[in-house]
């Protein structure tokens, strides 16, 4: 048995958790922040046996596109922070990060 943690952006958040029930993969579903853009995300946790990993994988890679957004860097540390204008940065955000965890108890009760 495995443990899918999968953070994606909340705007691919219901088309995950719909193609993810088509499949009959059950999801818990936590709201989270990220810590580089500071907005929110989704983090999905997905208990499923080890046959089942690469379909899950394929359902959030499919369903998690990434897309460039304009960013305002932070101001630099130290310094006169009136006299920094930031200048507006395209980042590449979206997709999904993942991690598969071994599970060596399930318990339900």
């Amino acid at each position: 048995m495995k443990m899918i943690i999968a953070i994606v952006q909340d705007k691919d958040s219901n088309r995950l958790t719909d193609a993810l029930a088509e499949n009959n993969l059950k999801t818990t579903k936590l709201s989270t922040t990220g810590g580089f853009l500071r907005e929110g995300n989704t983090t999905f946790m997905i208990g499923c046996d080890d046959d089942e990993v690469d379909d899950a994988l394929g359902i959030i890679r499919k369903n998690c596109s990434q897309r460039e957004q304009m960013v305002a860097p932070i101001s630099p540390m130290g310094g006169n922070a009136d006299s920094y204008i930031p200048k507006p940065v395209k980042v590449e955000v979206g997709g999904a990060t993942v991690f598969v965890l071994p599970i060596d108890s399930f318990f339900q009760f």
